[in-house]
């Protein structure tokens, strides 16, 4: 077998460095949590088989070129996979893949958690407590939405959009969707109804996006949308930054035209729009939407078991081109 060279762009857990060792292959890990820059990034790929590549790192023709006629697999440890350019890959011989399935229960809880949090204002009650301003119960206090009866509004309902409607059965919501295709176990098990984006928008009491980041749905949720939605309404992203023109966001949230969001997603990230973090009725994560041990290690594995699969002739598991 040859000594592949396989570039690993950030500190990843157990198990993908053990098992490319354990395949004879030689792994140049990035041992870091901040990305490569992107000098570094076409360094450290030169003469290599296989990258395993975070959403942060652009994988494009200079960087494909760079690493030269040996690079033949590229495994995103993501679901989502618009940072590279299948077209430059698929051009070049070079296979792409994802780790799809995997993150679904752990995004779907996430965006609960956000739903809920921005919902009963937790982090604002919280930053209270810790200022030591809190200064006993009020009847005013923090009033927040109370979601059951409410609606919620689910745009894209894929794996996790569908996971983030089955989990509201216990919470009372009315439950509509917006998608291309009919979402039968969404229907049966919760009753959901399936409408227009634009009636879906105007009827949540809670939006929550659930769609990939293509030119289409690129901020799919701006200026407009915000406007067509209910001044008492919480908006939800843990899909893609760019999604949601965060531009228009943070005027929607000053000037009260929404009343909250929930966000671990952002536009351009690491970089929030000016002005977000400032706002009190935001509640902004730092992507953690597949962070948790289990799902962050069944990633790590499948990135290892697709750059093993092309390296050994073999037709990868999630192939993506």
């Amino acid at each position: 077998m040859n000594t592949y060279k396989v570039v690993i762009t950030r500190r990843v857990p157990p198990p993908a460095v053990e098992m490319l060792a354990q395949a004879g292959f030689a792994v140049d890990l990035i041992d870091q949590d901040n990305p490569p820059t992107p000098e570094e990034l076409l360094q450290r790929a030169r003469g290599a088989a296989g990258l395993i590549t975070m959403l942060s790192e652009r994988i494009d023709a200079a960087l494909l070129d760079a690493a030269g006629p040996d690079l033949r697999v590229v495994a995103n440890f993501a679901v989502g996979f618009d940072n590279i350019d299948l077209a430059a890959c698929t051009q070049r011989g070079v296979r792409a893949t994802n780790t799809p399935g995997v993150l679904t229960d752990a995004t779907a809880d996430l965006a609960w958690t956000l739903i809920l949090a921005t919902a009963r204002r937790v982090v604002e009650g919280d930053r209270l407590v810790r200022a030591g301003e809190w200064t006993g119960w009020a009847p005013m206090q923090y009033l927040g939405l109370q979601l059951s009866g409410a609606t919620l509004g689910i745009v894209g309902a894929g794996r996790i959009g569908t996971a983030v409607g089955l989990r509201s059965s216990g919470f009372g919501l009315n439950v509509l969707y917006a998608d291309e295709q009919p979402n039968r176990e969404l229907e049966e098990q919760v009753g959901a109804r399936r409408v227009e984006l634009g009636q879906l928008i105007a009827d949540a009491d809670v939006l929550t996006l659930h769609v990939p980041l293509t030119s289409r749905t690129r901020h799919l949720i701006g200026a407009e949308q915000l406007a067509a939605m209910k001044p008492t309404a919480i908006l939800i992203n843990t899909a893609r930054g760019p999604v949601v023109d965060e531009k228009a966001l943070v005027e929607a949230l000053r000037s009260g035209q929404i009343a909250a969001a929930g966000f671990d997603v952002y536009e351009h990230e690491p970089r929030l729009a000016p002005g977000l973090t400032e706002l009190p009725n935001v509640v902004v994560l730092p992507h953690l939407g597949s962070a948790t041990t289990a799902t962050r290690r069944k990633m790590s594995q499948m990135t290892a078991e697709n750059v093993i699969a092309v390296l050994t002739e073999q037709e990868p598991p999630n192939p993506v081109n």
